[in-house]
């Protein structure tokens, strides 16, 4: 029961598209990514996503629509709908995401970028 320093926690990693999980909170885990470029489309179909952006702007994209959600706003991905998270241009974007710890990287989709662990910093 410590506080946890969000901006320290980034300084601790520099993979991109590799989640970090710094905390749990019963079923659910709180986790730090940086992204550049496109990810892989995808779709959890037992549980929602939550992306909070915490440094630049994040495409999320849809089948029928893309959202802009920039710093310091948030995005509810809801169970079972197809999307894709892609940054613009060469700018890195720190997220960090709240989901369910069964909730697989990239849905059933198995990609390059696909994670299995997440290391705890």
């Amino acid at each position: 029961m410590t506080p946890i320093n969000i901006k320290e926690k980034f300084k601790k990693f520099d993979k991109q598209w590799h989640p970090h999980q710094i905390a749990v909170v019963d079923d659910m885990q709180v986790i730090l990514a940086k992204i550049q470029g496109e990810f892989v489309w995808h779709t959890h179909e037992h549980e929602d996503e939550l992306f909070y952006v915490q440094k630049g702007t994040l495409e999320m994209h849809f089948r029928d629509k893309i959202e802009v959600v920039k710093e310091g706003e948030i995005i509810v991905v809801p169970k079972g709908v197809e999307h894709c998270p892609k940054s613009i241009g060469d700018d890195e974007v720190h997220l960090l995401l709240f989901e369910k710890i069964a909730t697989k990287h990239t849905g059933e989709v198995i990609h390059d970028k696909t994670q299995t662990e997440y290391p705890k910093i």
